[in-house]
């Protein structure tokens, strides 16, 4: 039975015994704990020990109010912090509570059926040497702000703490995504064993405890052996259950916390949860072997230390890291500028093969165009990754789903675990199979426990398992099998990158995408929906990059050379680009969902319009105007109409390098034979327009286009330019254009000499 098996089978049974961690009925003995009822504040639970320190018999304070034990000052004090309490977790009074000659620092919180109290009496400040605490702990933060590395950081964060608290051992313990826990830094008494690097299995620090440190909570037991104090009563009469002492600062310790840490050969704890990101990262764990108070003032601290080291630990990277992430990101601007210039995209992925794999450091990869397979590097044959791509349509819901242990989720994969043990794929189409995977092998990786974590598991002989504190905490080797490296974080936001990238590149190949989905090919509506569809889920992934970009342009700015820096900058300038294309994308898709509004239109009035928006705005450039004719009234979108037009001029005045620049706006029907020119017909299979259909032109003496390009100049996104020259621009007013009037049921084409000038026809149907 291997520990995943264990998780699964002993969760219903870790639960049932959490629940005597929340209901435990009983506080610790260096503090008093009183439940009032809400908003009354009367009397429902009190701890036996209000005796010794108050003097008070518990069950003559039940039922009573709480201005009987405090004064009207105190009791008022309460009320207004519990007016500011905006959540269940405890927080501190802002005085010092009285009674008789006996202060006590105070905490409140609330649970579903009660207020709690917990009151501390206050001792005598423990001497720090010549700094008070609070200077300490401003001193701590000033070091810890210096460091760059995350493990030097964390280093320091056990050194600082341990001057602090003055604990045997402090450990930063870090959560991987199973739970399991690594000690990361350690500051401890000479004479003790090091735990650094140690592993310990989830089972140690169960789920539910976990949960509890994710909000924030300070875990202090100064003494592991002390007798724990009862509650009264034991089960309120009218609530019939036990109190929620979850969030107790002073709830009893489980007898199973006790053996397990006096296993460890500790009498004393304080525990500060690390959260990042909103997760539990870790804690930062103090452990000491005699028993040790510690003033609530240290403890404060220390939280606020913590707190501190959370909020820093986003910004604390390994340089190692950091040369990694800088690497893959440089990687992957060149790629997608790469395969962003080629006509074959399956060709540019795949050929020459390193260039697939480096972007996420594996050693095989898989490209799946629906049926066709295309196999890189090292990796399981055709069918078998077959049967993968349809055992993970099953499974997999995201566009991106990792392992680095397949044989574990899919058994099958255990004949090809020598290549394929890790598994990233990556969903680029969910409307036509269209994925890409990558494989690692597996790596026989050995791990150092601290002591067997199977030795706390017990299999009863009904088959029930329970869990129990481990003896020996001694280092103890495990070799892991079926596993390959894990994928890092940057490793998977490369590979959405990618996903962007290619989405982008596929809309801009139309006759590529057309290979790649007939169906598309065949349903201009299917295709609008992709395009929709796949612009929307670009937003999100493009806004990563962009800002993960410029955090690192921004953050890191000095341990960047010039040349990542500039990479960098690309990234970023390659992200703005996105941006458009994507604008571009959601207004081309647009265009065949929405219905035409076809109106009688004076074409004079339209163009006359447009002639004047494109001279306010390029007022630079002003070419002659020529209208040899009145144009025409047509039935037509006159919206949409207006764009081609503009798209055309917009289109003349720009691509024109001439001394004396002229434009030419004209239409010519069957019965138009002036200087002999008659209608010229449009390319096959494209019929000749009827009398009712006139054949506009727009004309200029610009720089022209070359004849292998005159079909080309249609497809989305395509420049013949350097994006720098004429303007720049995304290269779609022509699709836009070529869209607009096919919907009308027209056609475009271009008639062109390069340095003399072109002629661009349409029509806009019967």
């Amino acid at each position: 039975m291997n520990r995943s098996e264990i998780t699964t089978q002993t969760g219903s049974s870790i639960s049932r015994n959490l629940e005597t961690i929340y209901f435990s009925g009983s506080i610790q003995p260096h503090g008093i704990l009183l439940a009032l009822s809400d908003p009354e504040l009367r009397f429902l639970f009190v701890s036996a020990n209000i005796q010794e320190h108050l003097g008070k018999a518990p069950h003559n304070l039940l039922g009573q109010s709480l201005n009987t034990l405090l004064d009207v000052q105190f009791v008022d004090a309460i009320k207004q912090s519990l007016e500011e309490i905006d959540s269940v977790s405890p927080i501190k009074l802002q005085e010092c509570i009285s009674v008789g000659e006996r202060s006590f620092n105070g905490m409140v919180h609330r649970t579903e059926n009660a207020i709690i109290l917990e009151l501390e009496p206050i001792l005598p400040q423990t001497e720090l040497g010549f700094f008070s605490i609070p200077t300490l702990v401003k001193r701590a933060i000033a070091k810890l702000r210096q460091v760059s590395s995350r493990s030097e950081f964390l280093q320091l964060v056990t050194q600082e703490v341990r001057q602090i608290t003055g604990f045997d051992r402090i450990m930063v313990y870090h959560f991987d995504q199973q739970g399991a826990g690594t000690v990361m830094a350690q500051a401890k008494r000479d004479d003790l064993p090091s735990y650094l690097g140690l592993h310990y299995p989830a089972t140690d620090i169960p789920e539910q405890v976990r949960a509890l440190y994710a909000r924030g909570v300070l875990r202090f037991i100064p003494d592991l052996t002390a007798q724990s104090i009862e509650l009264v009563p034991a089960s309120h009469p009218v609530m019939q259950q036990p109190l929620d002492l979850s969030l107790a600062v002073l709830r009893g310790v489980d007898p199973c916390c006790v053996e397990y840490h006096q296993n460890m050969g500790i009498a004393a704890i304080l525990v500060i949860a690390l959260i990042n990101d909103q997760k539990l990262w870790g804690l930062i764990a103090c452990h000491h072997q005699t028993p040790k108070y510690v003033p609530y003032e240290v403890r404060e601290a220390c939280e606020l230390l913590g707190q501190f080291v959370s909020s820093e630990l986003a910004h604390k990277v390994n340089h190692e890291e950091l040369d990694y992430i800088v690497k893959l990101k440089s990687l992957q601007s060149e790629f997608v500028e790469s395969i962003s210039q080629v006509d074959n995209l399956k060709q540019a992925l795949v050929n020459p093969a390193p260039r697939l794999l480096d972007l996420v450091s594996a050693t095989g990869a898989a490209v799946c165009l629906e049926d066709e397979i295309t196999l890189v590097g090292v990796t399981p044959t055709v069918e078998q990754v077959r049967a993968l791509i349809q055992w993970a349509d099953t499974q997999v819901g995201d566009a991106l789903f990792h392992t680095n242990s397949l044989p574990k989720l899919y058994p099958e994969a255990t004949a090809f675990k020598d290549v394929a043990s890790g598994l990233l794929l990556l969903q680029i189409s969910k409307v036509r199979r269209y994925d890409i995977l990558w494989f690692r092998p597996e790596v026989l990786q050995t791990v150092n426990w601290a002591g067997d974590p199977n030795a706390s598991i017990t299999v009863e002989p009904g088959g029930n398992v329970t869990l129990s504190p481990r003896q020996s905490f001694e280092q103890w080797q495990e070799t892991v099998r079926l596993t390959s490296l894990s994928w890092k974080a940057c490793e998977l936001e490369n590979a959405l990158s990618l996903r962007s990238a290619i989405v982008g590149i596929v809309l801009n190949k139309a006759d590529e995408l057309a290979r790649i989905n007939q169906e598309l090919e065949r349903s201009n509506q299917e295709l609008d929906s992709f395009v929709y569809a796949a612009s929307h889920d670009l937003k999100e992934p493009l806004r990563g990059i962009h800002n993960y970009s410029m955090l690192l342009l921004r953050g890191y700015e000095s341990v960047l050379d010039d040349v990542g820096k500039t990479r960098l900058q690309t990234l970023i300038r390659l992200s703005r680009r996105m941006e458009s294309l994507i604008d571009v994308l959601l207004k081309f898709s647009r265009l065949g969902q929405a219905e035409l509004h076809l109106v009688p239109t004076d074409i004079n009035q339209l163009v006359n319009q447009v002639l004047e928006d494109l001279c306010v705005s390029r007022q630079e450039v002003q070419p002659d105007i020529r209208i040899p004719r009145s144009l025409p009234i047509v039935h037509c979108d006159a919206v949409l109409i207006n764009e081609v037009f503009t798209n055309l001029l917009s289109n003349a005045f720009k691509y024109n390098n001439k001394a004396e620049q002229w434009i030419e706006i004209g239409y010519l029907d069957a019965w138009h034979e002036d200087k002999g020119v008659s209608p010229p017909s449009p390319p096959a299979p494209l019929l000749p327009c009827s009398p009712s259909s006139p054949t506009f032109y727009v004309r200029d003496n610009g720089i022209g286009i070359r004849a292998r390009h005159l079909e080309t100049i249609f497809r989305l996104f395509k420049r013949l330019h350097e994006q720098h020259l004429y303007g720049g621009g995304t290269g779609a007013g022509l699709t836009i254009a070529k869209k607009i009037i096919e919907r009308h049921g027209g056609r475009i084409w271009v008639e062109s000499t390069p340095s003399v000038g072109s002629t661009f026809y349409f029509t806009l149907g019967d």
